[in-house]
């Protein structure tokens, strides 16, 4: 058993998180776990892809759909995402196209980056949409750059900077957050704690009680939020990014979930996660909890969710189609710089 256990659900107002979602708070609802089952969509074709050698790399973000809807549907186009490993849904929901995204995980031709960026590591310029890296942590620093970029410029943006918990122990980190709470930057700090740094449990990383609580080091308010519900961390999101967006500061938030796959297709979880893992993994499964609420609410009809899941597939599969028959980038774009289409 693991401090997370005890975490999730973590306790909250139900009613008032549902008034801050606002006066359409069930359609939005709809709308998310509509995103959800594209995810699930997504996440297992891509998976499957990369086992059968058609994709070089890829990272699911099963059992994190909850945080990387609501911050899609939340934020305004104006905003940055600066990425961690597992927010492409976020880019997506913000109006990423789909195909162009798969292009992208196929290197190929039509990749806006011309396969110059690592598989899964997309930039998305016209969704304000950062490029992911592999160096843990270093998005923090840039998310806070963006902030007090749109401060100086008085332009009423807000930045969203997405880690893991492993991203707490770098360098990055410390220095982001000391630098927005001495600017008052307009930046959300959203920490997606899955419990595991690849295969280091989040309890030999820190001897803290939290994460959130890390923020009060450098004078911003943290928040621990039961990342595996939507209403939870919608109404979370909202009020730290209100907050930003009034020149009140930054905010630090920690979204307790669990990571319901391996880390990404290149590790095997059952050489470190304990035997009982997925079962915990799936009890708290975010997809499950929102179609819980939503048909307890009479919001959701077996039917229509039947009728969104053939229509995900049938969406993956066609991008896949069409990415596959495309050609990989001529020789001669090594010599071209890919940021005149779009790439990063």
């Amino acid at each position: 058993m693991t401090a997370a256990d005890s975490l999730v659900p973590l306790p909250y107002d139900r009613k008032a998180a549902e008034q801050q979602i606002g006066p359409d708070w069930a359609e939005t609802a709809r709308t998310a776990f509509h995103w959800m089952l594209r995810a699930r969509a997504l996440d297992a074709r891509m998976q499957a892809l990369q086992r059968q050698g058609r994709i070089g790399f890829y990272g699911a973000a099963t059992g994190q759909e909850a945080v990387n809807v609501a911050a899609g549907l939340v934020s305004r186009p104006e905003d940055w995402i600066a990425s961690g490993l597992r927010e492409q849904l976020t880019a997506l929901v913000r109006g990423h196209d789909l195909t162009t995204y798969v292009h992208h995980l196929f290197a190929d031709a039509l990749d806006p980056a011309l396969g110059r960026n690592m598989p899964c590591h997309p930039t998305a310029r016209e969704v304000h949409y950062l490029a992911m890296s592999s160096v843990i942590g270093t998005q923090i620093s840039h998310a806070v750059g963006l902030g007090r970029a749109a401060q100086y410029r008085h332009d009423p943006s807000v930045a969203l900077a997405f880690f893991g918990d492993g991203a707490t122990s770098s360098n990055d980190f410390h220095a982001g957050l000391n630098f927005a709470g001495v600017w008052k930057a307009p930046v959300v700090f959203c920490c997606t704690n899955n419990q595991w740094a690849i295969s280091i449990p989040v309890e030999r990383q820190t001897a803290a009680s939290s994460l959130a609580m890390k923020g009060s080091a450098y004078g911003i308010p943290g928040r621990q939020v039961d990342g595996t519900d939507f209403i939870a961390v919608y109404s979370e999101l909202r009020q730290a990014i209100d907050r930003a967006r009034r020149g009140e500061g930054p905010s630090l938030i920690e979204f307790v979930l669990f990571r319901m796959t391996p880390h990404s297709t290149s590790d095997d979880p059952t050489r470190y996660q304990p035997p009982d893992w997925a079962a915990r993994a799936r009890a708290h499964d975010p997809v499950d909890r929102l179609r819980g609420w939503l048909t307890a609410q009479g919001l959701l009809d077996p039917a229509q969710e039947a009728e969104w899941t053939r229509a995900a597939d049938a969406e993956v599969r066609a991008a896949i189609e069409k990415a596959e028959a495309t050609p990989p980038p001529p020789p001669d774009s090594l010599f071209r710089d890919g940021v005149s289409r779009g790439g990063g």
